[in-house]
C-alpha cells in the first residue's frame, strides 16, 4: 500500500470502503480512532480521533490486571464503560470526516487486555462489541488475538503484516517498532514475510516509576528521566529477566512487566512504590528504565535484523524524546525516526492495524503471519457482530 492521505472519491463521489480502527494500549492513556478508506492495495486517512480514559475507568482496567475479587462483575461493567468511550470516538471521527454510520463498513475494535496468558491458552480483552455495534448502528469486529491462540500462536504482534503493507521498502530491511505499555518489533525485508514480537516493555514501568514519584500519569517527552543518570549495575540486573533472552515468537504484557515486577527489581536496592524523598534518586530510576527500554529493543533489533537501516518507531513512546535519544545512542549508523515522517501520525498506526484487520476479516483474508505468532497457520481473525 502506498502512503497517501489525500482522500479519494469514486465516481457519484463515494468513497472507497471505509473502516473505522479503535485502539486502547496497555499505556491506559486513552482510546484512538481512526477512519480509514480502504481497497486492495490503497489506504488513505480520513480522520482521527482521541479520548483520555476517565480516571475511574484507568484505575478499573489497571486493576484487573491481577487477580482480585468479584473480578466477572467489575469486568462486565469495565467493558461497558469502554464501549460507551468507544462510541463516543466513533461518533466524533463520522462527525470530522462528515460521513454517515451507514457508509462505514466495519469497526475493529480491539478491546483492552487484561490478562495475556498465551502459554496457557488464553487471552482477555474486555469488551462489548454488542453494545457498540447497538450504539453507532455499524457491524463491529472484535476479538481479534482468540483465534490465533486457538491455533497455538501467541496472538500478538498481530501488526506486523500491517506495517509491511505500509512502511515495508523494496530495497532495504526497515524495522518498526511500536512503543505502547509494552514494545514490539516487525522486521520488514524486501521479499519476504514479516518477523515480529514483542521485545519487552515500553511506558508501562516508565510511567508508574513516574506516577509513583512525581503524581503525572506519564513523564511528559522524557524530561524527568532526561535529568537522571543510569545505573547501569541496575540496568545489568533488568535485563536478567528470561523474557529478554527468549527466542521468539513471544509476546508479553502487564501480567509480566507490572508493579510486582518493578518492586521485586527495586527491592535489593532499599526501594518500594512509594515516593522518595531523594529526588535525583526518583530520577536516576527513571533515567535506568528509559534505558531499559531502549536497550532492549536495540538488543533485540541487533540480534534479529542487524541488516535494518531504518528504524520507525510508533505510539506514544515516539513522543518520549529523551527515549527517542537513547534509541539513537544504541542504534549507530541506523537511522531512528517516527512514523509521522511516512505519513502516519505515531499515535494513529495501531488504531489504524486494527481498521485494516477488520478489513481482512470482511474480506475473508488472514489477519495473522504465522511465523511471527507462531500459529500452525494463517486464520481469518476476528467475530464480528453485525449492526442489524
Amino acid at each position: 500500500m502506498t502512503p497517501d492521505l489525500q482522500p479519494s472519491a469514486r465516481p457519484g463521489g463515494l468513497f472507497s470502503e471505509l473502516y473505522i480502527g479503535l485502539m486502547s494500549g496497555t499505556s491506559l492513556d486513552g482510546v484512538d480512532g481512526v477512519l480509514l478508506a480502504l481497497e486492495q492495495g490503497t489506504w488513505r486517512m480520513l480522520a482521527h480521533a482521541h479520548r483520555p480514559l476517565p480516571p475511574t475507568l484507568r484505575q478499573a482496567l489497571l486493576d484487573l490486571n491481577t487477580p482480585g475479587d468479584d473480578e466477572l462483575h467489575r469486568s462486565a461493567l469495565a467493558a461497558q464503560a469502554l464501549a460507551v468511550l468507544y462510541a463516543t470516538v466513533v461518533q466524533a471521527i463520522c462527525a470530522s470526516a462528515d460521513v454517515l454510520p451507514s457508509e462505514v463498513q466495519a469497526i475493529g475494535a480491539h478491546g483492552q487486555t487484561v490478562r495475556h496468558r498465551p502459554d496457557q491458552g488464553y487471552t482477555v480483552q474486555l469488551n462489548n462489541p454488542a453494545l457498540l455495534a447497538e450504539m453507532t448502528g455499524i457491524d463491529v469486529v472484535a476479538d481479534f488475538r482468540t483465534r490465533d491462540v486457538a491455533a497455538g500462536g501467541q496472538g500478538a504482534p498481530l501488526v506486523p503484516a500491517f506495517h509491511q503493507a505500509i512502511f515495508g521498502r523494496s530495497d532495504q530491511t526497515v524495522a518498526v517498532l511500536n512503543i505502547g505499555g509494552m514494545a514490539n518489533l516487525s522486521i520488514l525485508r524486501p521479499g519476504e514475510l514479516p518477523l515480529g514480537f514483542d521485545c519487552g516493555p515500553g511506558n508501562a514501568l516508565l510511567d508508574m516509576w513516574c506516577e509513583w514519584q512525581t503524581g503525572h500519569a506519564y513523564d511528559a517527552n522524557g524530561e524527568f528521566g532526561a535529568l537522571g543518570n543510569v545505573k547501569e549495575d541496575w540496568l545489568e540486573d533488568a535485563l536478567q529477566e528470561p523474557f529478554f533472552s527468549m527466542a521468539p515468537p513471544k509476546s508479553t504484557g502487564r501480567d509480566l512487566f507490572n508493579a510486582e515486577w518493578l518492586n521485586r527489581w527495586l527491592g535489593p536496592h532499599g526501594l518500594t512504590d512509594g515516593p522518595l524523598s531523594d529526588t535525583d534518586l526518583a530520577r536516576d530510576v527513571q533515567a535506568t528504565l528509559c534505558e531499559l527500554t531502549a536497550r532492549s529493543a536495540a538488543l533485540a533489533l541487533r540480534e534479529h535484523a542487524p541488516d535494518a537501516s531504518e528504524v520507525v518507531v510508533c505510539g506514544g513512546g515516539a513522543l518520549n524524546g529523551d527515549l527517542m535519544r537513547r534509541l539513537s545512542e544504541q542504534l549507530p549508523g541506523v537511522r531512528v525516526g517516527r512514523s509521522d515522517t511516512h505519513g502516519l501520525d505515531v499515535m494513529q498506526v495501531e488504531a489504524a492495524a486494527f481498521a485494516w484487520l477488520a478489513w481482512t476479516h470482511c474480506n475473508r483474508l488472514a489477519g495473522n503471519v504465522p511465523g511471527v505468532t507462531g500459529a500452525r497457520g494463517p486464520r481469518v481473525l476476528g467475530a464480528l457482530y453485525p449492526a442489524r
